[in-house]
């Protein structure tokens, strides 16, 4: 009796944090499909645990839709981070703008959903900082292999990523292509060439109390 006790505190923690994943993939996934407005009781149905269990890990839908978009924003900075590990920073700058694309194709406004539903849930400036933070070095390296027009900043990626959140189609699949395609368009676009033109002024796009770290990768104009 002694051996099997010793092992059950470690069981049960084992178990619930399956659950607790369980519970926030089944989350993803039906909000991503189906909106917001999806019931409890179908997430837990889903998650193959019951509404009691779901609800003893998330007391509030809120905090549970919270949760999930939370995965979702870290989910952003490790493709940035994947991108920054690559040996090869032009590799990993590709890599980095294909997998952001492919993943906000994949959200399929469930980070406007949030946004707009619960618009006070969470503070993620941290985050939001961070990510930009190491998005600007993932352009410096790319930049030093000539690879990157040298005019490219970080605003330059935030106009992407809008962009590329105005895909509309008919299905999902349809709008993943769509999205694969445009972020081939935009490597190229991106990439340096002979026969570049000057690119057009670009309005501040990223949040002002980020600017100031950020002036370092706008071209010099004077």
């Amino acid at each position: 009796m002694r051996a099997v006790t010793a092992h059950l505190p470690h069981t049960l923690r084992s178990d619930a944090r399956d659950n607790r994943e369980r519970i926030l993939e089944a989350a993803r996934t039906i909000f991503v499909r189906a909106g917001l407005d999806v019931p409890i009781r179908e997430i837990a149905r889903r998650a193959e645990v019951g509404p009691a269990t779901l609800y003893r890990h998330f007391p509030t839908k809120e905090m549970l839709v919270a949760e999930a978009f939370t995965d979702q924003m870290l989910a952003c900075r490790s493709l940035v981070d994947e991108g920054l590990a690559d040996p090869d920073p032009w590799h990993g700058f590709c890599l980095t703008i294909e997998k952001l694309c492919e993943l906000q194709a994949r959200d399929h406004g469930f980070t406007a959903a949030f946004m707009s539903t619960y618009p006070h849930a969470l503070d993620f400036a941290a985050i939001r900082t961070s990510s930009l933070t190491a998005a600007a070095e993932l352009i410096r390296r790319a930049k030093a292999t000539g690879h990157l027009r040298p005019d490219i900043t970080l605003d330059d990626l935030i106009l992407m990523i809008m962009a590329n959140n105005g895909i509309h189609a008919t299905t999902p699949a349809t709008r993943l292509a769509a999205s694969r395609r445009f972020a081939a368009l935009m490597i190229r676009a991106f990439q340096t060439s002979s026969e570049s033109a000057p690119l057009p002024p670009l309005p501040r796009l990223m949040p002002a109390v980020l600017a100031s770290r950020h002036k370092s990768n706008r071209p010099n104009t004077r």
